[in-house]
């Protein structure tokens, strides 16, 4: 069974920085693209990030370049999404799906999420 689980998320002060990290489970992660999304109360979701299978790939939303980056250890298991510089509209629950390429819009496997909320 595909499990990832996400973790790191957290309270932060605007300017502050997290890590958050998916881990996968019953899988190769290797395999996988995988997408960093958020959702933020009443708004819809948003792929923020999404790195390739072998990790030479990326790609952001518009508003977290420079700020956001994604990266991944397949002997690990384990993607990250180095996040640096929040704003209050970074608060979000933050999932991470694994899928076959970054311009999939299938998944094949999503984890529960990691509640990240930026406020002074």
């Amino acid at each position: 069974q595909l499990q990832l689980v996400e973790s790191g998320g957290g309270l932060v002060h605007p300017g502050g920085s997290l890590r958050l990290s998916c881990v996968a489970s019953g899988f190769t992660l290797d395999r996988y693209a995988i997408g960093w999304f958020r959702q933020a109360p009443g708004k819809e979701r948003e792929e923020v990030s999404c790195i390739s299978s072998g990790g030479r790939n990326t790609n952001y939303l518009g508003s977290v370049v420079g700020r956001f980056t994604v990266s991944r250890d397949n002997g690990k298991n384990t993607v990250y999404l180095q996040m640096n510089a929040l704003k209050p509209e970074d608060t979000a629950v933050y999932y991470c799906a694994a899928k076959s390429f970054c311009d999939s819009r299938t998944y094949d496997s999503w984890g529960q999420g990691t509640q990240v909320t930026v406020s002074s």
